[in-house]
């Protein structure tokens, strides 16, 4: 059983920012010394650079996604808007990673994290580390939401979610239903509805900003309204839920073609297509579940951090009553920008704890 003063879990923007920091400020590779009192690893699931950007599906450019952060003193090259963002991005993460030259272990799958004694065991399917500290950034692609409905294992048709879309073009000629109200749900639905008959279906109505939407000023908004979320160890929601859609160019492009009419929620799912909620059938070949993520931590479940509502009380990065276990781009610091000052805020912690070495 190795060991490490921190383990962090995940090499996306937010496990990159906290290695970074870590190697700042004088820590060392654990795979290569076992002897100091400060050092760390990153384990990290995926095989390669990128975190779940890597996974996009292939129609997503740099000109759509919602912001790339600049990784902690390493600025981003010119990117071409037109580059698809699962190979932008994985390339800029594993430049960043070379020259950082950053400890990281992959493709290693953390599988749960236990007490031990003062310390915490890090159980993974390449072997177990003992550790001080732990800072998750596992993220939420690895973690998909998919609802259950009545009848739903008797669909003939394609049941899939948007971790599992590559491109519109798979759907030519065929009936969609596309079920989910958030910014991925959106877009999809745009592409789709280019070549294929989409049918929109969400469970709220949902709401598109009308107010002169200013990012700066909605991002401090949402910010305030998460932290008061994970402060009271209440569960958080999607981004949309906090700001609502903007009318970004796919969605005007959206409403422009018709597709962008939405329909409640259907009460069932048959073999030929669903229910409708007006008891009508409605045909399809397709159900894409565009359904959103929640965060990854079920290898945390050992430690019982959550509260009865069923979210972790959080103080910053801290989980609040364990210091020996941070969340970054959890809550708050979902945004690349936020996930980079949370990387920085849990090592800065993390220090101010561990006793000085002589």
């Amino acid at each position: 059983m190795r060991r490490a003063a921190v383990v962090v879990i995940g090499g996306g923007q937010a496990g990159l920012s906290a290695a970074y920091h870590l190697k700042r400020r004088g820590f060392a590779d654990a795979s290569k010394d076992q002897d100091s009192a400060r050092t760390f690893i990153v384990l990290d699931a995926a095989p390669t650079a990128g975190g779940a950007w890597s996974q996009r599906w292939e129609s997503l450019r740099m000109a759509t996604v919602n912001g790339i952060f600049d990784l902690p003193r390493f600025p981003k090259p010119a990117i071409d808007p037109e580059e698809p963002s699962r190979t932008a991005v994985p390339r800029y993460f594993a430049d960043f990673e070379r020259v950082a030259e950053l400890p990281i272990l992959r493709p290693v799958t953390v599988h749960a994290v236990r007490e031990a004694g003062l310390d915490l065991v890090v159980e993974t399917d390449a072997g177990d580390w003992i550790t001080q500290a732990v800072i998750n950034a596992t993220g939420t692609w690895t973690n998909p939401v998919l609802p259950r409905y009545p009848g739903q294992e008797t669909f003939r048709g394609l049941q899939l979610h948007t971790r599992d879309y590559v491109s519109a073009s798979r759907f030519a000629g065929l009936r969609v239903a596309v079920v989910g109200g958030g910014i991925s749900a959106v877009q999809q639905l745009e592409e789709i509805s280019r070549v294929a008959t989409t049918f929109w279906y969400t469970r709220r109505e949902p709401f598109f900003r009308t107010d002169g939407f200013e990012p700066e000023v909605a991002g401090r908004e949402t910010i305030a309204k998460v932290i008061a979320d994970v402060e009271a160890g209440r569960p958080t929601g999607s981004v949309v839920s906090y700001t609502g859609l903007a009318w970004t160019p796919y969605a005007i492009a959206a409403r422009e073609r018709g597709a962008l009419v939405r329909r409640p929620m259907f009460t069932a799912i048959e073999p030929a297509g669903v229910r409708e909620a007006d008891g009508s059938l409605t045909e399809v070949d397709v159900i894409l579940w565009a359904t959103g993520f929640k965060a990854a931590l079920a290898h945390l479940d050992p430690l019982g951090l959550r509260t009865p509502s069923g979210g972790i009380r959080m103080e910053g990065t801290q989980v609040a009553g364990e210091p020996r276990v941070h969340l970054i781009g959890f809550g708050p610091s979902q945004s690349t920008v936020g996930a980079n000052r949370a990387g920085r805020d849990a090592v800065n912690a993390l220090l101010r704890r561990m006793t000085p070495v002589p």
